[in-house]
């Protein structure tokens, strides 16, 4: 497979991300924008990285350690969106914005 098409791949991953992370209100399908949006910056870094550079470690352990945090980062957004809905039946974005008062 050529580079066009990998960071074809990461676009439409991200514009789809994008998309639901700019139309959804539920606070569950937002972070799954985010997380849609991130994979495909993975998926384009990670591309970019083996066509510049094959035989470098750089670039996948960079890739390694981006989806480390963003699955430790959607784990924690989980739980708080989990205590959230437990303590005060909040799941959408316009609930949760009145906490701020």
């Amino acid at each position: 497979m050529s580079l066009e098409l990998f960071l074809l791949l990461a676009a439409a991953l991200f514009s789809i991300g994008l998309f639901g992370a700019l139309t959804q209100q539920s606070v569950v399908m937002l972070m799954m924008g985010f997380e849609l949006m991130l994979g495909g910056v993975i998926v384009g870094a990670a591309a970019a990285w083996h066509y510049i550079a094959p035989a470098a470690a750089d670039g996948q352990v960079l890739v390694v350690l981006a989806v480390t945090v963003m699955a430790v980062e959607m784990s924690i957004g989980f739980a708080v969106v989990t205590a959230l809905f437990r303590a005060r039946d909040i799941d959408m974005t316009d609930m949760a914005a009145e906490l701020k008062e």
